[in-house]
């Protein structure tokens, strides 16, 4: 069985690599904890099958996926973005202000 969760926060860096844009990503479980993880983390469950992550975009669950760079490096993204990151970028970074109920994960 996959397990599914959806990306609410990063942590970014002032880098302009795509793959270099994010410290950590972050979500709610269902109980409520938070849970806090690097790139290399999301790219290794997305590859290995054991994880799907979204990214909700104009009210809708977007899914990420891994991309590539021109120089082979990998990163995350969502399906619908170019080479850059954006909608990851326009999620609010760390720390956690706002409470989010068990339903809404």
């Amino acid at each position: 069985m996959v397990d599914s969760a959806q990306i609410r926060c990063v942590t970014k860096s002032d880098s302009e690599n795509p793959w270099e844009r994010f410290t950590y990503i972050g979500g709610v479980n269902m109980d409520g904890s938070e849970w806090k993880v690097t790139q290399d983390w999301i790219i290794d469950g997305i590859e290995s099958g054991d994880w799907k992550f979204t990214v909700a975009v104009d009210g809708r669950r977007v899914p990420v996926i891994v991309a590539e760079s021109g120089c082979g490096k990998k990163y995350i993204k969502t399906a619908t973005d170019g080479e850059q990151p954006d909608s990851l970028l326009c999620l609010p970074e760390f720390p956690w202000h706002w409470r989010y109920s068990k339903h809404e994960y």
